[in-house]
């Protein structure tokens, strides 16, 4: 980070990278991912999250980072080198995935932490923060992410478990709501948003009929690793870290 993303990281909870990948990056890694996803898709190999009013967002998980176009784009030198500063400690990749919000049926996700629910899989400290890279150009109309700007400053809120999901407890995200500024984070496909694990987040459907896909990267600082085994990912493997745009030669040997 720049010593000015380094300050508003620290005082808003998130900064706004533009261009992280290039738009020739973007085309190559969303198209792959696409063809290869919905082909998943339709043989019932991809998640399929609901909402309360029954729209459906699919996701996709890795467990590892593999040499595919996946695991090095989670490995790749310009995450990484944010993700570590972010933290300010060493770190390793703690999960990566896919949400796809499909034209006109991409459902919505409630207010949540993402530390809201690490913690209960084992991480004691917040020493963790994720990055999403938009695909696809994100706004109001197809469910781009919201932020409660500066809330990360609040430590860990209470979550519980609602339709399917894990949300921050009502009475406490009203309360936030009145006092911190709501940010809808309206992105270029190649831009990424870098989020403090405790910054209240959220989006809504996809009621567009643009698609709305976006990659994310979750790390954690090595000393911070899991004391229990809960879930597949997660758990700490050591972070190889790849020269940047890696992950376009994978492509082109899978193509």
């Amino acid at each position: 980070m720049t010593r000015e993303e380094a300050e508003l990281y620290a005082r808003d909870g998130y900064i706004v990278r533009k261009g992280l990948l290039n738009l020739e990056e973007v085309e190559v890694f969303r198209d792959r991912a696409r063809a290869q996803l919905e082909a998943e898709t339709k043989a019932g190999a991809v998640m399929q999250k609901g909402d309360k009013e029954g729209k459906t967002t699919l996701l996709k998980m890795w467990t590892r980072a593999e040499d595919d176009q996946y695991g090095l784009l989670a490995r790749d030198e310009r995450l990484v080198d944010l993700a570590e500063d972010a933290v300010g400690a060493p770190i390793y990749l703690y999960s990566h995935k896919m949400t796809m919000k499909q034209p006109n049926e991409g459902g919505a996700w409630e207010w949540h932490q993402d530390f809201g629910y690490w913690y209960n899989y084992g991480c004691l400290a917040p020493q963790m923060m994720s990055i999403y890279i938009a695909l696809d150009k994100a706004t109001k109309e197809n469910g781009c992410l919201q932020v409660l700007k500066g809330t990360h400053k609040l430590g860990r809120l209470n979550h519980i478990r609602e339709n399917g999901q894990t949300n921050v407890e009502q009475e406490h995200l009203e309360a936030a709501i009145k006092r911190f500024e709501h940010i809808y984070v309206e992105m270029e496909a190649g831009d990424a948003l870098v989020f403090d694990g405790n910054l209240l987040h959220r989006s809504d459907a996809n009621r567009s009929d643009t698609y709305r896909w976006g990659y994310i990267c979750s790390y954690n600082a090595v000393e911070n690793a899991p004391f229990k085994r809960v879930r597949e990912y997660g758990n700490f493997e050591p972070l190889v870290k790849v020269p940047a745009g890696s992950f376009m030669q994978a492509v082109a040997r899978a193509a």
